[in-house]
C-alpha cells in the first residue's frame, strides 16, 4: 500500500497537479488521469475478437481480461497515469512520398528511433519524482509492450476521442502521437474523459483506406490493414491487398494523413525521433539492396528490426512490383529469385510476373499509330 492512500483530497489534487506538470517538463505534450473502469471497452473489443478482425494477432486475446481490467495486470492498481508523445519528424513531407511509386513510404513513426525506450525512461522518471514526493507507492509503466487499452484508457484520462480509423485523435494535435501509461496504487482525482466526438459526418479516413479495412466507424479489419500486412502478418501477404499497398513497405498513415484533424499537427521536438538513413524518402531499389548485415545495422535502435530481414524483402518486393517499370526493377528481382527463404521467393515471383506486364504494356503503347 502507498504512503499516500490515507492523504487528504487536498493533498492528492496538489499531487496529481505537480504530476501532470513534471509530465510536461520530461516532454511530453499531454497528461491525464483516469480510473481503470473498462466495461464498456470490454464488451466492444469481446465483439472486435469475436469477429475475428484481429488476424494472427492471438495475444490480443491471450491474456483474457487482464488488458480491460487494470488491476488484474497489475494488482493494486487504482488510477492510470495517460500520457501522449509527438511523433511527426520536421519537414518530413509524406503525402509528397505516396505519390512516388519509386520511392518507399514507411509509416512516420518508424523513420527514427524506436520510441518504447525513450518513454519507458521518461515514465520511470515521473515515477521517481512521484516517490520523492509522495513517498513509496505500487507502480508500473507501459508503452505498447503488455496488454493494456492505450486508446481508451488515453480517452478515459481525456486525451482525445477516438475517432472513425479507431485512433484517439485530439483535436489540436491530430493522432501522430505515442502513448503510454503509468499504473499506480494511488488514490488521485480522475480528469474528465474527453466527451464529444468531433468527428461529426467526415469520413475521410474510410474514405482513404487503400484496402477498405475501415469495416464500419471505429472497427478496423485488422486483417486487411496495410499496417498489419506489413508488420504483424508473418506469412505471405494475400495478393487482394498487394496491388493496394502501393509503396508502403512498413505500416501505413493514410487514415491518418487525410484526418482534417492533423493538419494542427506539431512537428516532434525529439531528436530521436527524427528520420535514420533517409527512410523518409528513400528509393524502394536501395532499400532492397541491403543485405541482412546491412539491414540489422541500419534498424538497430529502430521499430522496423522487429520484422527481420525476410519481410522485409517481401514487402519491398511487393513495392518493386507496384512500381513503375524499369530494366534495373526487373534486375533487382531477377537477382532475388534464389534467394533461401519461400516466403521471399513467392513475393519476388509476383512482383516479376507485375513488372512484365507493365514493360509489355509499354511495348504495346509504343507500336501503337
Amino acid at each position: 500500500m502507498s504512503c499516500v492512500t490515507c492523504a487528504t483530497d487536498t493533498d492528492l489534487s496538489g499531487l496529481a497537479d505537480t504530476i501532470k506538470q513534471w509530465g510536461r517538463e520530461l516532454g511530453f505534450q499531454q497528461v491525464g488521469i483516469t480510473d481503470i473502469d473498462l466495461a464498456e471497452d470490454e464488451r466492444r473489443l469481446a465483439r472486435w475478437l469475436d469477429a475475428g478482425y484481429q488476424g494472427e494477432m492471438g495475444f490480443m486475446a491471450k491474456h483474457g481480461t487482464k488488458r480491460t481490467r487494470p488491476a488484474e495486470l497489475v494488482p493494486g492498481t487504482l488510477r492510470v497515469i495517460s500520457v501522449r508523445l509527438d511523433y511527426l519528424p520536421a519537414e518530413v513531407e509524406s503525402a509528397k512520398v505516396l505519390g512516388q511509386p519509386q520511392t518507399a513510404y514507411v509509416s512516420r513513426y518508424a523513420v527514427g528511433r524506436d520510441y518504447h525506450k525513450l518513454m519507458r525512461k521518461r515514465l520511470a522518471t515521473l515515477a521517481r519524482w512521484i516517490e520523492n514526493e509522495a513517498g513509496p507507492f505500487g507502480h508500473r509503466a507501459f508503452v505498447d509492450s503488455a496488454p493494456v487499452m492505450e486508446r481508451a484508457l488515453g480517452r478515459k484520462a481525456g486525451l482525445g476521442w477516438v475517432g472513425k480509423n479507431a485512433m484517439l485523435l485530439n483535436p489540436r494535435a491530430g493522432s501522430l502521437f505515442f502513448l503510454g501509461e503509468l499504473y499506480v496504487d494511488l488514490p488521485l482525482p480522475v480528469d474528465p474523459p474527453f466527451e464529444g466526438d468531433h468527428c461529426g459526418s467526415c469520413s475521410a479516413c474510410r474514405t482513404a483506406c487503400p484496402t477498405g479495412a475501415i469495416v464500419e466507424d471505429r472497427v478496423v479489419d485488422a486483417r486487411a490493414c496495410i499496417s498489419y500486412l506489413t508488420i504483424e502478418l508473418h506469412g505471405a501477404i494475400p495478393e487482394r491487398y498487394r496491388e493496394a499497398m502501393g509503396n508502403r513497405v512498413f505500416g501505413c498513415d493514410d487514415c491518418q494523413l487525410v484526418c482534417p484533424f492533423t493538419r494542427f499537427t506539431r512537428a516532434s521536438r525529439e531528436p530521436d525521433f527524427a528520420p535514420r538513413h533517409d527512410l523518409d524518402r528513400a528509393s524502394l531499389l536501395s532499400l532492397f539492396a541491403w543485405g541482412e548485415e546491412e539491414f540489422l545495422d541500419k534498424t538497430a535502435g529502430s521499430p522496423i528490426r522487429r520484422i527481420g530481414y525476410a519481410r522485409w524483402l517481401r514487402n519491398l518486393a511487393v513495392g518493386l512490383g507496384n512500381a513503375p517499370w524499369s530494366e534495373a526493377v526487373e534486375a533487382a528481382l531477377r537477382a532475388r529469385l534464389a534467394y533461401p527463404s519461400d516466403l521471399v521467393r513467392e513475393h519476388v515471383r509476383w512482383a516479376l510476373a507485375r513488372q512484365r506486364e507493365k514493360r509489355q504494356q509499354l511495348i504495346a503503347v509504343s507500336r501503337e499509330p
